[in-house]
């Protein structure tokens, strides 16, 4: 947590003022309007996850948020040709991903209800938080609540600084168009193919069978099927993609190769590599082969 804030407090306001571009009225007057949605959408993630015990409100949105943030600099933006498609992308990427999420059974009507992120458990039960309430507050609020709500804003800053560019749609941005959409692709795949080796995992448990009584390749406990068996996390993969993509946008506002809101998609990278290696910890603890299959098959780039 503490490298993550530390390169947003430091690094962003760095590129901010050294490689621009400045915002203009219009912009800092749509950043407070989003401003305001972070700063709701944090005290509601802080004050319903304590309430409840389940921290997977910030999980909940973080598939929403982009979309409503898009749309509101495509509107303030004068729908431009290049905001609505990047929009339309951020609807679509958002879409899929509330729906990967819901049938896992995020969602209920009681909102603050649903089923929470495996991991926050295991962190919560690990050191330094087990038995201690404070410091699970405090991350809680910096980290889960504040940082993560931050971070979402971040990754759509490409549409940002396009919002007030005079260049027409062009053969960048369409280049960026081409590869956000390969990447939700990618990902849909990965979660499917996710999807299904779980379900039929599960359902072979519940009727009785033990792990390693499962045929190949369910007795790993794993999936190493498809795109996973290709690199250990397809998903995660494309995520990052995705948003360094929809960066390239602002390439094709004419803003520079290189600007500030490349920050967002920075994070993002550095915030999977530590969800990353959550997951493989919690994997590796519980599936004796894990560790082989590590040794054997990419992190994040599709290649053995």
């Amino acid at each position: 947590m503490g490298t993550l804030l530390g390169l947003s407090l430091i690094v962003c306001p760095i590129l901010y003022f050294t490689i621009g571009p400045a915002l203009g009225a219009e912009q800092i007057e749509t950043l407070k309007i989003l401003g305001y949605i972070v700063a709701g959408s944090a005290a509601f993630c802080f004050i319903v996850g304590e309430l409840t015990g389940n921290n997977s409100q910030m999980d909940k949105l973080w598939s929403l948020l982009p979309i409503a943030y898009v749309w509101v600099i495509a509107v303030k933006g004068g729908l431009s040709t290049r905001l609505v498609v990047m929009a339309i992308l951020a609807t679509i990427w958002g879409i899929r991903l509330t729906f990967n999420f819901a049938r896992k059974g995020a969602y209920r009507l009681k909102f603050w209800e649903g089923n929470e992120d495996y991991r926050w458990s295991v962190v919560r039960s690990g050191p330094p938080f087990k038995g201690n309430k404070i410091a699970w507050m405090l991350f809680d609020l910096f980290f889960i609540s504040i940082y993560q709500n931050v971070l979402v804003l971040l990754i759509t800053f490409p549409a940002l600084v396009s919002m007030t560019s005079t260049a027409p749609f062009g053969w960048v941005d369409a280049v960026a168009a081409v590869f956000v959409l390969a990447f939700i692709i990618y990902e849909t795949i990965a979660d499917e193919q996710q999807w299904a080796f779980q379900t039929n995992k599960w359902a072979m448990i519940k009727s009785g069978q033990a792990l390693q009584d499962l045929p190949e390749p369910y007795n790993k406990g794993f999936n190493t099927t498809g795109l996973w068996k290709l690199s250990r996390h397809p998903n995660y993969f494309a995520e990052q993609g995705t948003w360094i993509a929809f960066y390239i946008f602002s390439i094709g506002a004419g803003v520079g190769v290189f600007n500030w809101s490349v920050i967002g998609a920075l994070l993002l990278v550095v915030l999977f590599l530590g969800s990353s290696a959550l997951s493989e910890q919690i994997s590796a603890s519980k599936y004796p082969a894990y560790d082989s299959y590590c040794k054997s098959v990419s992190k994040f780039f599709p290649w053995r």
